[in-house]
């Protein structure tokens, strides 16, 4: 039985409650904050759950405020869980010293290497011990549940669909990394937390999964074609040739005009939630 996470605060919105918790995570032997969007049908129903993975320097605030996701996970009956994007606080050296690794740079791995082992374990808190939680303390319908993310949480939702696709019945992604192990955050990030052996750095690579372990289900991805880092870090052509090679059902929209930022993610949003809702909760 885990204990029950402490609520920070509360909001009402769309008829439903959007709620910061924070929680010790045996898992990052550290505390960690979780945003959780309950729709108004979850006062009277389990409903199904969509996790969303944010990026680089984001917290499990950044996605509830600026996307506008309330409206449509109200409309359609969706539980949105946001987990932070690392541990926070844990004397681990060097955490806070660099943007894209450490604080607010977990990348959504279970690090092996010194000295970020002993609390950067956030594949296996995404994918066991947070779902766990939800599954107590709040009114989760557990065997529908969908994933998306952003940049590097698009990059760790590929990732935990295309590891568990019995857990993850949805999976989709704006700006997502998809091939870590050809681009510099990537490579850096897989580096430390993983050390030198290229093997492991496969577990995390979306498009290294694809190839020997398709999704069942049709994945999309929304991409900005005046995104800063398209070129260098997200390389969406690279996870579209993989999925070709092996016939994954891809969308890969290339947004004429948009960047990185969450202007364009809340302008895509609904989409997003709609391609989870023809899964998790049958509407079209």
């Amino acid at each position: 039985m885990s204990v029950s996470p402490n609520s920070i605060s509360q909001y009402r919105c769309f008829d439903g409650t959007v709620g910061f918790y924070s929680h010790f995570s045996a898992t990052c032997n550290a505390q960690m904050r979780f945003a959780v969007y309950q729709p108004p049908q979850a006062a009277s129903k389990p409903v199904p759950v969509l996790y969303f993975l944010s990026g680089l320097t984001c917290t499990e605030e950044n996605f509830i405020i600026k996307a506008g996701v309330q409206k449509y996970a109200a409309e359609y009956g969706l539980m949105l869980v946001v987990p932070d994007t690392s541990p926070r606080n844990t004397g681990t050296p060097g955490e806070d010293d660099e943007g894209d690794l450490g604080t607010g740079a977990g990348f959504y791995v279970n690090a092996t290497a010194e000295p970020w082992r002993s609390h950067y374990q956030m594949y296996s808190y995404v994918v066991d011990e947070l779902p766990a939680l939800i599954a107590q303390h709040f009114p989760a319908v557990t065997e529908k549940q969908g994933i998306f993310g952003h940049s590097m949480g698009g990059h760790g939702a590929l990732v935990c669909a295309l590891r568990n696709p019995n857990r993850y019945l949805s999976v989709s992604a704006f700006a997502p990394i998809v091939a870590p192990m050809r681009c510099p955050w990537g490579q850096k990030a897989l580096s430390n937390y993983l050390g030198s052996d290229k093997e492991a750095w496969r577990l995390y690579d979306a498009t290294e999964l694809v190839r020997t372990s398709p999704f069942p289900r049709p994945i999309l991805i929304d991409q900005g074609t005046s995104d800063r880092f398209l070129v260098e870090q997200l390389q969406p052509e690279l996870f579209q040739q993989a999925c070709a090679e092996v016939g994954q059902p891809l969308t890969l929209r290339m947004q004429e005009g948009y960047d990185h930022s969450y202007y364009f993610i809340a302008t895509f949003i609904e989409d997003h939630i709609r391609h989870h809702a023809a899964t998790l909760c049958n509407h079209s």
